[in-house]
């Protein structure tokens, strides 16, 4: 059976990168919430 995790790196780069997250609201509201609680990585 195929398992649904196949991963790609510029698949996840696209749906889930920083430029991605700046592009909507709430993305942005997202990188914002993880730089308030100090996460080393932003997004992807």
């Amino acid at each position: 059976m195929k398992r649904t995790y196949q991963p790609k790196k510029k698949k996840r780069k696209r749906t889930h990168g920083f430029l991605k997250r700046s592009r909507t609201p709430g993305g942005r509201s997202v990188v914002r919430k993880r730089r308030q609680k100090g996460r080393k990585k932003l997004a992807v």
